[in-house]
């Protein structure tokens, strides 16, 4: 393993914990974001994604712990490191009663950096004058302005708190295509949030799974999809227990989720189809006395693995 030195990491969070009111939302969080990698943070509505983009933006102070951007706390950050940072904040904010043009000249002052270009490039693509009134675009047309103004700033980090918003799936994929060559050509870090698991697929290296209370699973995206497995199960379901009761036995050290249809169970688990029989027969009365036709292995994407480590609700 290679030890990186400190300036190598770009996010480097220590012991954060952060509350609302009583509610925990992270104790003792732990994570680093290497420079030059794309980390993709996925999770389930009302765990914290936003809130913990709010403390590395500086937006939120935790009660407790570090969290380091580019080697200064993220609370305090100086100017000169806050033009390192490109923003995209859920929701997509902007001046809407600015043109395309208008605001293109607004903010490029305030960034050294700034590529003209690039922000066109992007726009462009919208078929638009550049007189057009922000006010009246559509939702995901707004959403591609504030795209070309985070790429013309040139940041070295990258947040994208759910870029996806607005967006068809044709400019989904042109800007994951954009953002792939933006990254690798000059080294840029991303840390990027999206409820459009397949997505992330393509674009991410390393991969981190929030769930409630803080608990996270960082691993890199190729590790995840070759060491987490899944299973279909084929059995004959009893008519006296139900497919809701039936997810709720299970759940242990072996079997980590499950989903569940009426004649078979899709099961997620680190380990091998034997041990995975095995501990279904083991523990769960009712496979002792039903007949468990066949166990398959299935491939796994990212959304399986996602929803086989989180769970479906």
């Amino acid at each position: 393993m290679t030890l990186l030195s400190n300036d190598q990491y770009i996010v480097d969070v220590k012991n954060l914990t952060h509350y609302y009111g009583k509610k925990k939302i992270y104790e003792d969080l732990n994570f680093s974001v290497e420079k030059g990698k794309v980390v993709g943070l996925l999770g389930k509505n009302g765990v914290g994604k936003t809130t913990l983009i709010n403390i590395l933006m500086g937006f939120l102070k935790p009660k407790k712990g570090e969290c380091l951007i580019f080697g200064e706390p993220s609370h305090n950050l100086s100017d000169t490191t806050r033009q390192k940072i490109g923003l995209l904040h859920e929701g997509h904010q902007t001046f809407e009663f600015m043109s395309i043009e208008q605001i293109e000249k607004f903010y490029a002052p305030f960034y050294d950096t700034w590529k003209r270009d690039v922000y066109y490039d992007l726009i462009d693509l919208l078929a638009l004058p550049k007189t057009h009134k922000i006010s009246n675009m559509s939702y995901g047309q707004r959403s591609q302005v504030v795209l070309g103004l985070i790429f013309a700033q040139d940041p070295d980090l990258l947040v994208l708190d759910d870029y996806s918003m607005g967006l068809d799936a044709g400019y989904r994929r042109l800007f994951l295509d954009y953002l792939h060559d933006y990254v690798k050509a000059d080294q840029k870090t991303v840390f990027v949030t999206s409820h459009v698991v397949q997505d992330l697929e393509a674009l991410i290296d390393d991969i981190m799974l929030l769930n409630r209370g803080g608990e996270i699973i960082k691993t890199d995206l190729d590790t995840l999809l070759s060491t987490f497995k899944s299973y279909n199960v084929d059995f004959s379901l009893p008519d006296d227990i139900s497919i809701r009761e039936l997810e709720g036995l299970f759940k242990n050290d072996i079997i980590r989720n499950i989903e569940v249809s009426q004649n078979a169970l899709r099961v997620y688990s680190y380990e091998d189809e034997k041990a995975v029989l095995e501990n279904l027969k083991s523990t769960h009365q009712i496979f002792q006395s039903t007949s468990i036709d066949k166990i398959t292995p299935k491939s796994l994407s990212l959304e399986d693995a996602f929803i086989g480590l989180m769970g479906r609700y």
